[in-house]
């Protein structure tokens, strides 16, 4: 059972090196990351009593 969680734990760690690295080729794999940019106009009315 030690030895399972020991692979586990391993893989887990590989896991989040492999993010990180990802994270940082990504953008010159020509992944884009930037959420869609656009403008929102919500109207808001105040009471001025």
């Amino acid at each position: 059972m030690l030895r399972v969680l020991k692979w586990l734990l391993y893989l887990a760690i590989l896991a989040g090196i492999a993010l990180v690295a990802y994270a940082y080729v990504g953008p010159w794999l020509g992944v884009n990351f930037a959420p869609p940019a656009q403008e929102v106009h919500t109207p808001v009315t105040l009471k001025a009593e």
